[in-house]
């Protein structure tokens, strides 16, 4: 099994982003496959976001709702996604993660619009 098959197969898992200095800074959140990639969704101020665009430097470990990873993260390179990319990440966060994705995914775009999310595609060397 490779490295996005398990990913891609978590409910959760635990993005590693860098500051300027070198520290990480990790965050839990829903993760499906995109294609050759594992994509996540985000606000698009989130730091996370910010970090990326600087350096798309990650790592990816399986971890639960709280943060706490199960297993090994995995080196990634993330990237910030188009509007069309974005939209269809939304819609497969729909699939995978069903009402409680819908009701989410709705209640980001009331509170700020469609542009106010981006989808980020994490690809891995193997």
């Amino acid at each position: 099994m490779t490295t996005l098959d398990r990913l891609a197969a978590e409910k959760y898992v635990l993005v590693t982003t860098f500051r300027k200095d070198g520290r990480a800074v990790p965050t839990p959140v829903w993760a499906v496959r995109d294609g050759d990639a594992l994509a996540v969704w985000s606000a698009a101020d989130a730091g996370k976001v910010k970090r990326i665009r600087r350096s798309g430097d990650v790592t990816v470990a399986p971890c639960d709702v709280r943060g706490r990873p199960h297993g090994p993260a995995s080196p990634g390179h993330a990237t910030i996604c188009d509007a069309d990319a974005s939209s269809r990440i939304r819609q497969l966060i729909k699939e995978k993660y069903r009402l409680l994705g819908r009701l989410t995914l709705l209640g980001s775009r009331v509170r700020r619009g469609t542009g106010g999310t981006v989808g980020i595609r994490i690809t891995f060397p193997e």
